[in-house]
């Protein structure tokens, strides 16, 4: 964010207040100078994510030089054009991938795939950074996602609501913590203007778990279309998910992963300002406008 420019609004992607680079791992040292020349902060958000088929020869290495090296030299392009804060979003799977109660701050570190490994690696190189330049440093960790743009389970379920498929998760008594687009946004915003963030690592969210047959009834809701949901023992489903190549799908439909997000909320008076049901609202009506697009490659 260059000095003086205004913060663009959710939803406001084309604001006049931005002016909009494009950088990437590849980019060459003075491209990278350059556009960072009178920013005082920047709020890295890309990384190599949801590869679902990955074919890399060695996928962690793949993840380690986008997630964490680009990552790195960013910031330390950042320190030496005089940025004073770098905001980093990473990821819930630095903590892990499920739990028997809710993440906090607190927790080890305990990545179990390339992903989390290269996130929890970046976090690390971040510190050296900090405390090598005095770049101001504050990580985001948050849970899943959601909102225009989804990707993932969430879209795959918004296809099967839309085209009646039973879904056999009835049975399913998991909870699970998610983000709204809109809530990610407002606290990247608090973590770029609050001066008691430097230095903080935070944990995020909407701040209402939903088990998943709970996400699907009120995704389902925003669509204005019925849940159509049966009971299968999860047994069943984890061997179907074993057989079909599956398993960490179904393990996420299954499993809680849970975060505590009070610390943002004491320490910079943080609070959502969407709640889950304005999420689902807004997630609905940008799926409801893709529905041609989609009718063409069904």
């Amino acid at each position: 964010m260059r000095d003086g420019a205004k913060l663009p609004q959710h939803g406001d992607p084309e604001s006049k207040d931005c002016e909009w680079v494009v950088l990437h791992d590849q980019s060459p040292e003075d491209e990278t100078r350059d556009a960072l020349q009178e920013v005082s902060a920047v709020v890295h958000l890309a990384a190599r994510v949801h590869v679902m088929a990955d074919d890399a020869e060695d996928p962690l290495r793949e993840f380690r030089r986008v997630n964490c090296d680009w990552t790195e030299r960013l910031a330390r392009a950042a320190a030496l054009q005089g940025a004073r804060r770098f905001v980093y979003l990473s990821s819930i799977k630095v903590n892990g991938e499920r739990n028997a109660r809710p993440f906090t701050e607190q927790d080890l570190p305990n990545p179990q795939d390339p992903y989390g490994i290269s996130k929890w690696e970046a976090e690390q190189a971040l510190a050296r950074v900090s405390s090598q330049t005095g770049l101001e440093i504050v990580m985001l960790r948050s849970p899943l996602v959601y909102g225009p743009g989804v990707g993932g389970n969430v879209l795959q379920l918004l296809h099967a609501i839309l085209r009646g498929i039973p879904l056999p998760l009835a049975s399913v008594h998991n909870r699970r913590s998610l983000i709204y687009l809109g809530n990610l946004v407002d606290a990247l915003t608090c973590c770029v203007k609050d001066v008691r963030a430097a230095g903080q690592s935070y944990l995020v969210s909407d701040g209402e778990d939903l088990s998943t047959p709970e996400l699907i009834r009120r995704l389902a809701q925003a669509l204005e279309l019925p849940a159509r949901l049966w009971p299968v023992p999860l047994s069943v489903l984890r061997w179907i998910g074993l057989v079909a190549g599956k398993q960490a799908m179904i393990d996420r439909l299954l499993g809680s992963l849970q975060v505590d997000s009070s610390k943002i909320r004491k320490e910079l008076d943080w609070h959502p300002p969407y709640s889950v049901g304005q999420g689902f609202a807004e997630t609905a009506a940008w799926y409801r406008g893709r529905l041609p697009q989609i009718a063409q490659v069904s």
